[in-house]
C-alpha cells in the first residue's frame, strides 16, 4: 500500500481567484469621485487639521479610507456576489496598508510621547512658584476695607447666566429667536471690574434660517460685582451685527473660519471678549503637541477673530500678547481645562514617573471646580491643590495666570472648597439654599472662603468660612437684603472669638444698592420717620440709564439734566420705564427721605 502525502506547508492551498466586475474601470473611477466627494463632505464637517499631531487628522484619514473600500464593495455587487470579495479584498490592499503607515506612525507617536518616558517634560511643561499663603497678593484680592470688594466676583456663572436670561427676557424682540449661550461664556476683567460676557445662540435650526443672514444683534454682559446685566446692542453703539459664531450652522461657524483660513492649524477653546470700547472678538488659543508627536499640549500663539466680521482675523504670538499694550484687554489665553491639566502633569510628575504612582511622596492634584480672581488687569484661574493619598483637605492653592500662564503654589491647609460650601449650607440648611463656587480671599492675612447663597440661582445671602477652620462660618442675616458689609463684620467678629486676633477691617466704602451696603459705618442713612413721605415730581431729559436685576427684580436707575442723583424705578411698578432712551423728557413722581430717593414712578411725555 502507497504512503497518503499530506502536505503542511500550504503550499499546495489553491489561490482567491480574483473576478473583477463588468465595467473594472469605470467602477474605479466611480469610486475615486465618490471618495474625493465624500471627502470633501466630511472635511467640511469634521474641520481636522492637517497636521500629524491631531487626532482628528486620523479620523479623517480612516474616513477617507471607509469611503473608498465601501464604495468599491457596492460597485462590485460583492454583497450579492460573494465572488467578486476577492476583488474587493485586492483593491483595498492600497488603501489599507495607507491606513496601517498612519496608524504605525500614531502608534510611535504615542509611544514616545508617554509620560513614562517624558516626565520630565510633562512636570516642566508648566513653571510654578511655591510660597506661603499671603506672601504674595497679587494673584489673590486682599481684604482690609470694603472698597476692596470693588474686584471681587459676588456671583458665580450660574447666578450670572440667571440674571443675563432674564435681561433677555425682557427683550420681547429677542427673547423668541435667541438664548445664550451658556457653553461660551466668558469672565473677564473690563475697565476694572470682573464681568461675565454671555453670547447668543438660535433658539433652534429654524429661527437660524430666520436670522442668519442678519446675525446676532447683541450679547450679553453681566457686572459680578454689582450684579448689573445689560443687553449690548451693537447696532445702538455704531457696530455691525455678530457674524462669527460658535452656533452657525454653514460658513460663518467659527471653527469652519479659522479652519478654512488657517487648514494646519490647531485650536483649543475660544472665548469671546470685548476690548475696552466694547466691541466683540473671539480669542482662539492656537495650540501645539510640545512633548514627541502627540503630547504636552500647550499653546503656542493666539488668532484674533472679529466676530462682527469674518474678513478681519489677526494673528499674534505670546510675546505680542503680553507686550503689546494696545491688545491688553485679552484676559484669557490659556483655557481652564488647560491650566489644570498642565498643572497636575507638575503634581504629579515632579517627582519622576515611578514615583507619581508608586510611593507618591509630594505628589499633588487639583481639587474638583475652579473659579476666578481678578487683579490688576489679568484673570487668574485659582483651584485648591490637595495631596493624592488624601483628599480630604487641601494643601495649598494653584492660582494661575490666565493672560500670561504665571502659576503660584501658595501653601496653606485646610478645608477643600467643597467642605466649604457643605459648611455655608449647613448654616441655612432650613432653608435648602446652594452655595456658589466658594471664591479666595485674603482678608487681612486670614485664608478666607467668600460665598454667595442661592435659591434657585437668586441670590439670598453671602457667607464666609475660614479656610484653616471650617468651622469658622457665617453669614449675612437679613434674608431680605443681602447685605456685604453685615456678612464681613459677622466674620471679623467670628474669627476674633476662635483665634483673639482681630482683623484690621474699614466699612468707609460706599456699596452700590445690588450688593446690600450701606454708605458705611457711622455713616448709614436711617429713616426714623413713620409718616408717609409727600409725593414729589421733578421734570428733564434723560442723561443717563443704568439696570440692575435685585432679587430677581429689574430696576432701571435714570439721571436727569446731569444732576447727581439716580431715581429707581422698577418694571414691576411701571412697566414703561423698558421704552426710556437718554435723550427723552420724562415727568417723574418719586417718594425721598432726605437725599435719598428711595421709589420713583417715570412716564415718557
Amino acid at each position: 500500500m502507497d504512503p497518503i502525502k499530506v502536505d503542511f506547508s500550504g503550499k499546495g492551498k489553491p489561490k482567491e481567484v480574483v473576478i473583477p466586475p463588468e465595467k473594472k474601470v469605470l467602477k474605479i473611477i466611480i469610486c475615486i469621485l465618490t471618495t474625493i466627494i465624500g471627502g470633501a463632505i466630511a472635511y467640511y464637517f469634521m474641520l481636522p487639521a492637517i497636521n500629524f499631531k491631531s487626532m482628528d487628522f486620523y479620523y479623517f484619514i480612516a474616513v477617507i479610507i471607509a469611503i473608498y473600500v465601501g464604495m468599491t464593495f457596492i460597485t462590485s455587487k460583492a454583497f450579492m456576489k460573494p465572488e467578486y470579495i476577492p476583488y474587493v479584498k485586492k483593491q483595498a490592499t492600497i488603501p489599507i496598508v495607507i491606513g496601517l503607515v498612519f496608524a504605525l506612525v500614531l502608534g510611535i507617536g504615542y509611544l514616545v510621547s508617554a509620560p513614562l518616558f517624558r516626565a520630565r517634560d510633562y512636570s516642566e511643561i508648566i513653571e510654578v512658584t511655591e510660597e506661603e499663603f499671603g506672601a504674595n497678593d497679587k494673584s489673590i484680592t486682599t481684604i482690609t476695607s470694603l472698597e476692596d470688594f470693588s474686584s471681587v466676583p459676588m456671583i458665580d456663572k450660574d447666578v450670572a447666566a440667571n440674571l443675563a436670561n432674564k435681561t433677555l427676557g425682557d427683550l420681547s424682540n429677542w427673547v423668541s429667536q435667541f438664548v445664550i449661550d451658556e457653553a461660551y461664556s466668558t469672565q473677564i476683567n473690563y475697565k476694572g471690574n470682573p464681568y461675565r460676557i454671555f453670547p447668543l445662540k438660535y433658539g433652534d435650526v429654524f429661527k437660524w434660517i430666520q436670522n442668519t443672514k442678519e446675525g446676532f444683534p447683541a450679547y450679553l454682559r453681566v457686572n459680578m460685582y454689582t450684579q448689573e446685566a445689560e443687553a449690548f446692542v451693537l447696532a445702538d453703539n455704531n457696530l455691525p451685527n455678530i457674524q462669527v459664531s460658535t452656533s452657525e450652522y454653514l460658513n460663518e461657524r467659527l471653527d469652519r473660519v479659522l479652519r478654512f483660513k488657517f487648514p494646519t492649524y490647531m485650536f483649543g477653546t475660544p472665548s469671546l471678549e470685548i476690548d475696552e470700547t466694547g466691541h466683540p472678538y473671539w480669542v482662539c488659543e492656537r495650540v501645539d503637541k510640545t512633548i514627541g508627536l502627540v503630547g504636552g499640549t500647550d499653546v503656542i500663539g493666539v488668532v484674533l477673530v472679529d466676530a462682527c466680521d469674518k474678513n478681519n482675523i489677526v494673528e499674534y504670538t505670546l510675546d505680542e500678547i503680553r507686550n503689546n499694550k494696545e491688545i491688553q484687554w485679552i484676559d484669557q489665553i490659556y483655557s481652564d481645562d488647560l491650566l489644570i491639566q498642565q498643572y497636575n502633569y507638575y503634581g504629579r510628575y515632579n517627582g519622576g514617573f515611578i514615583n507619581g504612582y508608586i510611593g507618591q511622596t509630594g505628589v499633588k492634584t487639583t481639587t474638583v471646580g475652579s473659579s476666578y480672581i481678578a487683579s490688576g488687569d489679568d484673570v487668574w484661574l485659582y483651584t485648591g491643590v490637595t495631596s493624592v493619598t488624601n483628599d480630604d483637605s487641601i494643601i495649598g492653592f494653584a492660582i494661575i495666570n490666565q493672560r500670561t500662564k504665571e502659576a503660584v503654589f501658595q501653601e496653606i491647609s485646610g478645608t477643600t472648597e467643597s467642605g466649604a460650601q457643605t459648611s455655608a449650607q449647613g448654616i441655612v440648611s432650613d432653608k435648602g439654599w446652594d452655595a456658589t463656587f466658594p471664591l479666595l480671599l485674603n482678608i487681612d492675612g486670614e485664608a478666607t472662603y467668600f460665598m454667595a447663597l442661592k435659591d434657585n440661582n437668586v441670590v439670598k445671602s453671602y457667607a464666609m468660612v475660614s479656610v484653616e477652620r471650617v468651622q469658622d462660618a457665617v453669614r449675612s442675616e437679613d434674608d431680605a437684603n443681602p447685605d456685604l458689609e453685615a456678612c464681613l463684620k459677622a466674620y471679623v467678629a467670628k474669627i476674633k472669638s476662635s483665634t483673639k486676633r482681630e482683623l484690621k477691617i474699614k466699612y468707609d466704602a460706599v456699596l452700590p444698592d445690588a450688593l446690600g451696603g450701606n454708605t458705611g459705618e457711622g455713616n448709614a442713612q436711617s429713616n426714623t420717620n413713620t409718616q408717609t413721605p409727600s409725593l414729589l415730581k421733578v421734570t428733564g431729559v434723560i442723561t443717563d440709564i443704568r439696570t440692575a436685576v435685585v432679587n430677581g427684580n429689574s430696576i432701571y436707575y435714570i439721571a436727569v439734566d446731569n444732576k447727581p442723583v439716580y431715581y429707581s424705578i422698577s418694571t414691576a411698578e411701571d412697566d414703561n420705564v423698558v421704552i426710556l432712551n437718554v435723550g427723552d423728557t420724562v415727568n417723574i413722581s418719586y417718594v425721598a427721605s432726605e437725599e435719598a430717593i428711595v421709589t420713583a414712578k417715570a412716564i415718557a411725555k
